[in-house]
């Protein structure tokens, strides 16, 4: 039984990971500051034996050094969440990115240093690629920003500056760290309040009213069940070969906005209209997006085997029931 912490473990991705973690058998520590996620995620766990629930913020020194002292597997991943909160305030987003990872790593640091074993997984993010235009993103590929006047590039820095940390408590210390750059990550008990298309669209869908897509839809993303991802999370952090390396997590199968709505509206069986909006009228006159986001998994593949259980139309009637069973 392995003793572990989980930080944002009440978040979307969070409490998946949590009952994951329970299920293997492990005891489990999860801290959240409730600010994005809630307790409600881990309803059905909350009261197991296996599980300690923290409400606190990552920002408390002391706190967080004393959930570290004797674990033997970190899981960080309270961070900003959704474009929408970084757009309104990029100094909140920047703060709880960085200061957070900077406490933790300082802390799981020291315990190297007095001989003691511990692994660090890092919850990254496919907003470090910036804007690169190429076509699909490799690990080892260039990072490229926006202009800092332009806050949207702000959310990608800060998450950049994580990996830096992690990448150097390894090659200095020996932290074993793993770095998971996530690629739209979708499922049940997501919600659309910071901006995540696919919630928003099955909750439009389903109250029969527009679905709203931003510019002209022709945007390409890639979604990925939430369960296969921790299944990728779970293997990577277990595989010595995966120390202080990154990787790409998530789906390599595209789809553009707009096709994505129109097979929502189908699969829900709804009557809902198409509408578009601005980017100018969805969050501020300087916002820029990336036009593509597709990742290269060749490096996830060869290191756990990788093999996705969800398709994008199973994704989509899990998210749809997952949000029925919620207005019942």
């Amino acid at each position: 039984m392995k003793r572990i912490l989980i930080t944002g473990g009440a978040g979307f991705i969070g409490s998946h990971l949590t009952e994951a973690a329970l299920a293997r058998g492990d005891q489990v520590t999860v801290i959240d500051d409730e600010s994005t996620g809630s307790a409600d995620n881990l309803a059905n766990i909350r009261n197991h034996e296996r599980l300690k629930y923290v409400q606190g913020s990552m920002a408390d020194g002391p706190l967080v050094e004393q959930l570290c002292a004797d674990v033997d597997e970190v899981y960080h991943l309270a961070a900003a969440v959704g474009v929408a909160l970084i757009a309104r305030k990029p100094i909140e987003a920047i703060e709880r990115n960085i200061h957070p990872t900077e406490l933790l790593l300082s802390y799981l640091r020291n315990r190297v240093r007095r001989g003691e074993h511990v692994k660090c997984f890092l919850a990254s993010t496919s907003e470090v690629y910036g804007k690169n235009p190429k076509a699909t993103w490799s690990e080892d590929d260039d990072l490229v920003f926006g202009a800092t006047t332009r806050a949207r590039w702000s959310y990608g820095a800060s998450k950049a500056i994580d990996e830096f940390l992690a990448l150097a408590s390894w090659r200095e210390y020996g932290l074993p760290v793993v770095i998971g750059r996530f690629f739209n990550v979708v499922g049940p008990r997501q919600t659309g309040a910071y901006g995540m298309v696919l919630p928003r669209f099955v909750e439009a869908a389903l109250a029969s009213q527009p679905l709203v897509v931003h510019d002209d839809g022709q945007q390409i993303r890639c979604f990925a069940h939430v369960h296969d991802v921790i299944s990728a999370v779970l293997a990577l952090v277990q595989n010595e070969s995966a120390t202080g390396r990154v990787f790409n997590i998530g789906s390599d199968q595209p789809i553009s906005i707009e096709q994505l709505g129109r097979q929502v509206v189908a699969a829900a069986g709804s009557d809902s209209p198409i509408e578009f909006q601005s980017y100018a009228d969805a969050y501020d006159e300087d916002f820029e997006d990336i036009r593509r986001r597709v990742p290269d998994l060749t490096r996830l593949r060869e290191t756990i085997s990788y093999q996705p259980q969800y398709n994008l139309a199973g994704i989509i009637q899990d998210v749809i029931a997952s949000v029925r069973s919620r207005s019942t």
